[in-house]
């Protein structure tokens, strides 16, 4: 057989500066799903059927390696992982042959036919092949068995059985090398110890669709695997979660939707910039309905965050993956769940192959460069193309989307910005008249009439208080500070401490069907404050001993509780359109905002600025309300209201769409004020200008419910860069955390079932740690170093709609909607619950399941 034809090129003149066709071959046979494999030198692949073809990666000049020895087409290549020497395995129907690469080209050199190994014979239609860490064993995946082949004894080791299709794929695990795991056509992986030849774990059916790709990532330890129907599973192999199920993307999806953000971004950039330096790079037609995931491989990201010319990555979300399909090539971040670059073989009209039928892909993190081989799905060509990442991440990232932001304020507030306002000239309030001894007091401060106690009158007597509402709940608070003096409670947050695991106490909170909504600690962290939908709001010390005080007054359910810092006021909206400041020492009233104020429902509101500001949503306007409280004690007049609040700043989000969550930081001084819209938009805004910052689109699948901040507390001291760190949560869509300075999403926590219900999430003090509410009546802790849960924490009985840690100490509350009707507080955390009948529990549950 003479030498395979082909037209073999150089780089000259070839697409542009994203991607380069190196090399092109055209073989005999049909090329659609040949198989294809890459190191970090060559190249290879079967042209002609059965010749296998080596190219070198690192100079295109050399001549191509050809190895003969096959007699039936190849069906399987894969390199050995050691350098010296370099080992590439074959396999067909009639053989399974090692190859030394060295050896083969010392052969070529001297004018003689290089010879490999036969390793075995007819074991059947090998689909895949592949080595050992240290290259003493290839597994070969014959039929629906996979065989455990020594490479220097050329015996069969152990033959793992249980499949019942094809093997399509398989990788040994990179830190226990005595396990390997498989993919088959049965649409179902398994994990085998293949020392022993025993099955350690079976999945069950994953999808619809057969299993085409496999790869293991040592640095997340997670298990990825890719079906004919462009879906991906990702899996964790962390000891002790049991291979648990991590997440599921749809690759269509991801593209469609990383499409519309990078239109958004370019959009947003100066004329000259808005298109990118890609000759070549033309619109291209829509993409085909299926992407197939034909292979992965690892895809390092370190040599481009350390270019000062590429923004928004960060080191954290630098493990990625490539993922070969058939319409092109996509960067995948295991970190956040998310592209990070996608190339459409269609966008490049010069490409000799726009639809593939087999793809592999190699990168080294000392390089820029990737290495792409592809087969034509329809034709007989093969092409070897060079992928300059940098300039492909460059070119659909965004430029400056935060680098400028930060919570920490870095400039002095400005003559004209809103929190600047001062109220005019506010008349004084006279300070409260003070308390005479207890033997004057009663002769000055009463009006007599008779100058004797006239006990039917009752005018010798104090006037009555609750003159027009009960004032049931008066406590002695003047132990506060000697308890927060002298209490453990003082002491410096521990930011080591372990997630919570155990139950510590649990509390009635009410006796009928009643709904808990929201969930806070004062900042000193003596006291929980928790929202009702009974209209109530109640007020527990912080170990839930004695009476709660109780707030009454909202006619409607209560949606919004929020300290002030120092722990004097509490703040609640309400569904019947509210806004209610209680003066927590006194339990009453301070101050009330009712519909005439707001020309919408109030979503959101909180103090701001250290106590300076109320700021609140109302539809889509951001409003900013400067506010007095009057202290005087007028018991006559005590129905007027005295205390008073004015409007000093409104703005509008972009496209005036509704906000559904906001959030900004009142423990410190801060200008940033971040909201959330209807049309799942996330948007910055800077008080001190008085406009809008930043705004990034399609944060979620769904309209965010809620935004929570890293805000620490005023017993911890966290890096200033960790107080950048915020999360968002929409039902159906997990959780995502982003880095304000880059408004990227870092990373994805799903695991906790939220299809329907809006559950609530929570960082800890020490900001290691996010806690969320689930549907499955648990709370889950996510470490913010892993995507999957830490901890599932049981005990309720229905949904877990919110959550909140304690600033001062580890524990951690936790809200159920369960028919107990409690307040479980556990060891490191506390949470309430959502609180229905049993009819209306079991109903909501099996419509949400």
């Amino acid at each position: 057989m003479g030498e395979p034809r082909g037209i073999f090129c150089s780089a000259q003149g070839c697409v542009g500066d994203v991607i380069i066709e190196q090399r092109l071959v055209e073989s005999e046979e049909p090329a659609s799903h040949v198989p294809l494999a890459c190191s970090a030198q060559y190249c290879a692949f079967p042209v002609d059927g059965n010749v296998l073809c080596l190219w070198n990666t690192k100079d295109p000049s050399y001549q191509p390696l050809t190895l003969r020895g096959h007699h039936e087409p190849i069906t399987a290549v894969a390199f050995g992982n050691t350098v010296s020497p370099l080992l590439i395995c074959s396999a067909s129907q009639d053989y399974v042959i090692m190859w030394s690469l060295d050896e083969c080209r010392q052969k070529v050199l001297q004018g003689l036919s290089p010879r490999g190994v036969v390793m075995g014979t007819l074991l059947g239609q090998v689909l895949c092949l592949r080595l050992s860490p240290d290259d003493r064993t290839v597994a070969v995946c014959a039929g629906n068995k996979i065989l455990m082949l020594d490479i220097e004894s050329r015996s069969i080791l152990a033959e793992l059985e249980g499949h019942r299709g094809h093997v399509t794929a398989a990788e040994f695990c990179p830190w226990q090398t005595h396990i390997i795991i498989s993919v088959s056509e049965d649409r179902s992986f398994k994990v085998w110890d293949h020392h022993v030849g025993s099955l350690i774990y079976n999945s069950p059916v994953l999808t619809a669709f057969p299993l085409l790709s496999l790869l293991i990532d040592a640095k997340s330890r997670q298990l990825v695997t890719g079906c004919a129907n462009g879906q991906l599973w990702i899996f964790s192999l962390v000891e002790g979660h049991h291979f648990r199920c991590v997440t599921r993307v749809s690759l269509k999806k991801k593209s469609e939707s990383f499409s519309r953000r990078v239109e958004s971004r370019l959009c947003c950039l100066p004329e000259e910039s808005q298109h990118p330096c890609t000759h070549g790079l033309e619109k291209g037609d829509e993409v085909e309905a299926s992407l197939p995931v034909l292979g992965l491989a690892p895809c390092d990201l370190s040599a481009i965050v350390s270019a000062p010319c590429v923004c928004g990555l960060s080191s954290e979300t630098t493990s990625c993956l490539w993922i070969g399909s058939s319409a092109g090539l996509f960067i995948f971040n295991l970190a956040n769940f998310d592209l990070e670059a996608v190339l459409h073989y269609r966008d490049f009209r010069s490409l000799s192959i726009h639809v593939a039928g087999s793809c592999a892909v190699m990168s080294k993190a000392s390089d820029d460069k990737a290495i792409c081989l592809l087969t034509s799905l329809f034709g007989r060509k093969i092409v070897m193309l060079e992928i300059r990442v940098a300039a492909l991440v460059r070119s659909q990232q965004g430029h400056d989307a935060g680098r400028h932001l930060s919570v920490l304020p870095r400039t002095c507030v400005g003559p004209t910005s809103p929190l600047c306002f001062t109220t005019a000239k506010e008349s004084k309030t006279p300070p409260a008249p003070q308390r005479q001894s207890a033997g004057r007091s009663t002769v000055k401060d009463q009006p007599l009439v008779f100058h004797t106690k006239v006990r039917s009158s009752g005018y010798a007597s104090a006037p009555h208080i609750t003159m027009f509402s009960p004032k049931a709940n008066t406590r002695k608070r003047g132990d506060h500070s000697s308890r927060c003096r002298d209490g453990p409670r003082c002491k410096e947050y521990p930011l080591e401490s372990s997630p919570p695991t155990k139950l510590y106490k649990q509390r009635v909170l009410a006796h009928g069907p009643a709904a808990a909504h929201c969930v806070q600690y004062s900042g000193d962290g003596q006291w929980l404050a928790c929202g009702l939908a009974n209209h109530l709001l109640l007020a527990f010390r912080a170990d839930l001993s004695g009476t709660p005080t109780v707030f009454s007054g909202h006619d409607g359910a209560v949606s919004t509780v929020c300290w002030s810092h120092d722990s004097r006021w509490l703040l609640s909206a309400s569904q019947d359109g509210t806004l209610r400041l209680w003066s927590f020492r006194r339990a009453e009233l301070a101050l009330c905002l009712g519909k005439d104020v707001f020309s919408k429902p109030v979503r959101s509101a909180q103090f701001y600025y250290v106590d300076t500001f109320v700021l609140l949503s109302s539809g889509p306007e951001l409003q900013l309300l400067k506010y007095h409280i009057d202290t005087c004690k007028d018991e006559i007049q005590r129905y007027k209201q005295k205390s008073r609040c004015k409007r000093v700043f409104r703005l509008p989000t972009t496209g005036r769409t509704e906000i559904t969550s906001l959030s900004a930081v009142n423990d410190f001084y801060s200008y940033l004020v971040l909201t959330a819209g209807r049309n799942r938009t996330l948007e910055v805004f800077d008080l001190n200008a008085g406009r809008s910052a930043a705004m990034t689109v399609e944060v979620h699948s769904r309209p965010v419910h809620q935004i929570c901040q890293n805000k620490g507390s005023s017993f911890t001291t966290q890096q200033h860069e960790a107080y950048n760190l915020f999360a968002t949560t929409a039902s159906g869509d997990g959780i995502k955390l982003w880095d304000l300075r880059t408004l990227r999403c870092e990373r994805l926590f799903e695991g906790h079932p939220n299809h329907g219900y809006p559950c609530g999430i929570a960082f800890s003090p020490c900001g290691r740690y996010v806690a969320s509410g689930a549907e499955d009546r648990h709370a889950y802790m996510y470490d913010l170093g892993s995507s999957t849960f830490s901890h599932r924490l049981a005990g309720h009985t229905d949904t877990v709609t919110s959550v909140a840690f304690s600033p001062a100490a580890p524990q951690e509350g936790r809200l159920g909607r369960g028919g107990l009707r409690c307040v479980l507080l556990c060891s490191q955390c506390l949470s309430f619950g959502h609180l229905l009948s049993t009819t209306e529990m079991h109903g909501r549950v099996a419509h949400e399941h």
